[in-house]
């Protein structure tokens, strides 16, 4: 174990003892500088005879009063300027009430003369505030920058090279956590502004953006690590656009809420967020809209553990709801989420009740219970199966999951009497060619026909009792989410830490993107503005080709692409062909009647058609026989017949369907 990591992990009174000690000897140490100043080397310093008494006096006056002032309270490796002003006043007032014995016992001047107090003080600062500076650069791990500049001093190459871009605040936190590390040496800073250029920062040479090239060529680096979390996702955009050219990892530290909120450090550096590539900017929520479903209020989650419903529940969680339901099937996923949750309403006192729900969405006596013992107000319905391929290949869980859970979900709404109801829906319910798209647009359906209803006759419910229709029902429909379960880039960053190939479907593939919390606040605020049936789209910017996506995060990764131009580059594109059931783009819209405006920049109203109660639970019937007998061509056929613009591409890949037919 090195010096310096002993001395850190001292246990506290052994370094505040260590530190008392030192002070003692430096000041002794100041003081006999003090004689040596006034009177020279030639006249003795007689510390244990004549000047005796004011070598036992000066640490009994001075050691009190650096206790008082709390020198011994602060941490030496984080060192700052409060600390370095009760430095100064611990030394002054120490200093002052040195100066009081003499006159208080009237020393003669040709024994102690008076300006040995002036000059006690000055040294004792300088000794006592000097060794306190070098510790701490010690501490840090700065030591290293002096023995770079030293030719003689054989230098350590075994540590990755990084160039920072930002020479602002978190630029300077994040070589100082480095250096403290030392698992990476900062060689280098990036930033735009002219007046810094050139610049000597923190020890390190500030460049300009365009003299990356010589940056790379003067200093070695191997990576740059992004230091701007308060820039705007357009301006991030620009910078990686820029730092793609260069042959380097580009990597980041968090976004400035993430250290805002205290979830992160600065030094917790992370593979670039593609949503940073994307350059969307997001729109600050409505507090307004945010809380109307939410405040004072019980909420439920179906879904809870998945992707989109966790953010839910986080992001429901900041609006003071007095109680929140986590309805979830999947054990592990209501675990990860109820104790994430539950340390953070520890942590900052939040005043609401957690209570994880284990339940299926096609339990219908368990939603109906659940909502009635807890008198829900709000259900934001995520529970679905969302894997286009896995329910193309298991058609009757997808059917029963995505469109009877809906239905069996909304129908104990209705019957607890909750206020407002709000299905997540998927841009993929547009002129589906796959049945998780076809079954999600169904629920929609369920929903714009029941909401039509003032006391409907419900599915499968008792006959000839009318059901008085409270509830406001409301869609929202996006496209996909970065980072949530099934998404490309968590595979392709997995692909690219491997080696490669990175696969892709098809070349022109194409998809709509958003962030998890922005998809999360968004649906929050479409269905607050619900009026009952509401079909609501969010604004999902311009769809992504896929493949500049994957070729993009291998140049951030700081390889190249290989390809027919380029045979030696280090990563190849791969084309596997579209999946059952996949498209080569989405759309978010049905009818030709388009979308009209709301208050919210981000959220349209869609105008689709849709079918009445009655005629609808006809269809539900007929499907639900169909999935019982195993029947898909006749599963397939309803949906063709029911959904607008279904067009199934290829043969039923369900695997029982399969293996019937292959059997002789």
């Amino acid at each position: 174990m090195s010096v310096r990591n002993f001395l850190v992990k001292m246990p506290r009174r052994y370094k505040r003892l260590v530190q008392v000690g030192a002070d003692v000897l430096l000041v002794w140490l100041a003081l006999w500088a003090a004689f040596v100043v006034r009177l020279g080397l030639d006249d003795r310093v007689d510390p244990l005879g004549e000047h005796f008494w004011l070598f036992a006096i000066a640490p009994m006056v001075s050691i009190p009063i650096f206790v008082r002032l709390g020198m011994y309270r602060a941490v030496m490796r984080y060192l700052g300027n409060d600390a370095l002003i009760t430095i100064f006043k611990a030394v002054t007032l120490s200093a002052l009430v040195f100066a009081l014995v003499f006159y208080w016992y009237r020393v003669p001047l040709n024994v102690v003369p008076r300006s040995i107090v002036f000059n006690y003080w000055w040294i004792s600062l300088l000794l006592i505030g000097g060794l306190r500076l070098t510790m701490r650069q010690y501490f840090l791990g700065d030591w290293y920058i002096a023995r770079q500049q030293l030719p003689f001093l054989k230098h350590d190459d075994r540590l990755t090279r990084v160039a920072i871009y930002g020479a602002g605040a978190a630029g300077n936190q994040l070589v100082s956590a480095l250096r403290m590390g030392q698992s990476m040496r900062p060689v280098a800073f990036i930033d735009d502004d002219d007046s810094i250029a050139t610049r000597i920062i923190s020890g390190l040479k500030v460049y300009k953006p365009k003299h990356i090239e010589q940056m790379i060529n003067d200093t070695g680096a191997q990576e740059i690590l992004l230091a701007i979390p308060s820039a705007s996702r357009m301006r991030r955009r620009e910078v990686l656009v820029l730092l793609e050219k260069h042959p380097l990892h580009v990597r980041s530290v968090p976004g400035f809420m993430d250290l805002a909120s205290g979830r992160v450090k600065v030094d917790d550096i992370q593979e670039v967020d593609i949503a940073d590539l994307l350059g969307r900017e997001v729109v600050p929520p409505r507090q307004a809209l945010f809380e109307r479903c939410i405040r004072r209020q019980v909420v439920m989650v179906t879904g809870a553990g998945g992707s989109i419903g966790s953010e839910l529940c986080r992001q429901i969680l900041l609006n003071a709801p007095t109680t929140l339901l986590l309805f979830e099937h999947s054990e592990f996923n209501l675990y990860s989420i109820h104790s994430e949750l539950e340390e953070r309403i520890r942590r900052e006192s939040l005043p609401l009740r957690l209570v994880p729900i284990l339940g299926s969405v096609r339990d219908r006596e368990r939603l109906k219970d659940v909502m009635r013992t807890w008198q829900v107000n709000t259900v934001y319905h995520a529970a679905a199966y969302k894997h286009v391929p896995m329910v193309e290949h298991n058609i009757a869980e997808g059917v029963l999951n995505n469109v009877m859970g809906s239905l069996y979900t909304a129908q104990a709404a209705l019957k607890a009497g909750v206020e407002n109801f709000v299905l997540i829906s998927t841009d993929k319910a547009v002129r589906p060619t796959n049945v998780m798209g076809s079954s999600k647009r169904l629920a929609e359906m369920v929903l714009q026909a029941l909401s039509r209803e003032s006391a409907p006759l419900l599915f499968q419910a008792e006959p000839s009792v009318h059901h008085v229709n409270k509830t406001r029902f409301t869609m929202v429909r996006f496209g996909n989410v970065l980072g949530s379960s099934g998404s490309v880039i968590p595979r392709f960053y997995e692909q690219i830490r491997k080696g490669g190939p990175v696969t892709v479907t098809h070349p022109n593939i194409t998809r709509y993107f958003m962030t998890i919390p922005e998809a999360a606040q968004l649906v929050i605020q479409a269905g607050s503005m619900g009026q009952g049936g509401d079909v609501f789209v969010l604004d999902m910017g311009w769809p992504v080709k896929i493949v500049d996506l994957a070729e993009k995060m291998i140049r951030l990764a700081g390889m190249s692409v290989r390809s027919e131009s380029n045979p030696n580059g280090d990563i190849a594109i791969e084309f596997t062909g579209l999946r059952p059931g996949e498209k080569l783009y989405e759309e978010l819209l049905i009818g030709a009647e388009g979308v009209t405006p709301t208050d919210h920049p981000m959220i349209m109203r869609a105008n689709e058609e849709w079918l009445p109660w009655e005629a609808f639970k006809g269809v539900l019937s007929n499907l639900l026989a169909a999935v019982d007998a195993d029947d898909y061509d006749r599963v397939r056929q309803i949906l063709r017949e029911t959904v607008s613009g279904y067009a199934p591409e290829g043969e039923i890949v369900d695997w029982i369907h399969q293996k019937r037919k292959s059997e002789p």
